[in-house]
């Protein structure tokens, strides 16, 4: 028993167990009681009931208000594995936080399972990696808490699968396929991805908790979930909502294409057809700067290596006639310019997270936020100048995305085993 402060309150944290749970439970279970209420209570509200108890049971795993059975028994001798260790805190922490979602948030989890179970995972996930960081003795050192559910990883072989077995997040749960990555797993990524990647921790966080309290002891549905996290935030989310709870889509981004050009002083091909097409000149035009791509038929290899004012005179001119002295030595001029075509063959529109890599062996790590897409579904272009050139690109370098498909995520393309060939390798080992 662990009394946890709420406010001006006492909520005493019970755990009621047999002699054949220990040492498991007396070690980790009143913790994870306690700890469950803390973090629950930091993203939500102060937890309003006076206990909360988690008793003891060998193969069950139910919540009720104020308490609830877990499974996560040692073996005779008292020894136990790291599974069975996580396996029951994690069960701990999900039961106890089935008190916020849905015995105080009061949605219908016969209609709605994602609103009951889909919130609890996704506030069961962040409760476990804040378990991992209060009580590191208790994870792997260095490591941190080994989630379930709720890292983008762990969705993409669901999201990946046959379509025919997977539904939307907004089925009834009595018409799904697969309860647990529909209700739970996906649902939790889905928020997990809003919070880490597109809205960021503090938004998010701020809006969530005005979901919780507007609607605790209520009967919220979907649209009110919606619509809270949209009103509280002032955050546009419709696409959101619609790529990951209304369809079956998925998250695919890769590299297509990439192009190298140097400033020059001549016009380029289709330049010239322009002008041609117009019975124009070069003199007809303002003073311009041309890109002249690697490899075309504009392309003159005496660009290379060379600053843009060295191959440009307009540009030369331009910053004598327009810069002092002092002004001129600030400026800088990248020696290379890219322009990089993405693909999006998924349905999902997300965040491009992009890192670029250079010749002397610096890295650049960029965001393009989610509108990006919103001219163009399908692929986009963006151009970057740098003073070396660029040698690398990797789309999702952390894996923050679900993106089911990482085969065209880098540039140069990185050669991957099939299946046949891991296999001869996992017998050969």
């Amino acid at each position: 028993m662990q009394a946890v402060k709420m406010g001006n309150r006492d909520v005493m944290a019970v755990s009621l167990y047999p002699k054949e749970g220990n040492p498991l439970w007396e070690e980790y279970s009143t913790k994870a009681v306690a700890h469950t209420l803390r973090s629950y209570s930091a993203h939500t509200f102060d937890y309003p009931y006076p206990k909360a108890i988690s008793v003891h049971a060998k193969n069950q795993g139910m919540e009720y208000p104020m308490i609830c059975w877990n499974y996560g028994r040692p073996n005779e001798d008292g020894t136990y594995s790291d599974r069975v260790k996580y396996g029951m805190i994690s069960v701990i922490i999900h039961e106890v936080g089935h008190n916020f979602f849905p015995m105080i948030v009061n949605s219908d989890e016969r209609q709605w399972g994602w609103m009951d179970e889909g919130l609890d995972t996704f506030m069961q996930y962040m409760a476990e990696q804040e378990f991992g960081e209060a009580y590191p003795e208790a994870v792997a050192p260095n490591k941190a808490y080994p989630s379930r559910r709720g890292d983008p990883s762990k969705i993409v072989p669901y999201m990946s699968g046959d379509q025919s077995t997977i539904s939307p997040i907004m089925d009834n749960p009595e018409n799904v396929f697969q309860l647990g990555p529909n209700a739970y797993g996906k649902p939790a990524t889905a928020l997990n991805i809003l919070r880490e990647t597109v809205m960021g921790r503090e938004l998010f966080d701020h809006a969530f908790k005005t979901y919780s309290k507007r609607w605790m002891f209520k009967h919220p549905t979907p649209e009110d979930f919606f619509r809270t996290m949209e009103d509280a935030s002032a955050v546009d989310l419709d696409w959101y909502w619609r790529g990951w709870f209304y369809t079956t889509d998925y998250v695919d981004i890769g590299v297509k294409d990439i192009k190298k050009y140097y400033v020059s002083n001549k016009p380029t091909k289709k330049m010239q057809d322009y002008m041609a097409a117009r019975n124009m000149t070069e003199a007809d035009l303002p003073p311009l700067v041309y890109l002249a791509e690697e490899g075309s038929e504009d392309f003159d290899e005496n660009l290379k290596g060379k600053s843009p004012s060295e191959t440009s005179q307009t540009l030369k001119e331009f910053m004598m006639d327009n810069m002092t002295e002092a002004e001129r030595a600030k400026v800088k001029e990248p020696k290379y310019f890219y322009e990089v075509t993405y693909d999006k063959p998924g349905g999902i529109p997300m965040p491009l997270i992009v890192e670029y890599t250079y010749a002397d062996g610096t890295t650049e790590n960029i965001t393009y936020p989610p509108e990006i897409w919103r001219k163009n579904d399908k692929e986009i272009s963006v151009v970057i100048s740098s003073d070396t050139e660029l040698t690398g690109v990797m789309v999702d370098p952390k894996a923050e995305t679900a993106d089911i498909d990482t085969t065209n995520n880098s540039w140069p393309k990185k050669e991957q085993n099939s299946d046949f060939d891991n296999f001869k390798e996992k017998i050969k080992g």
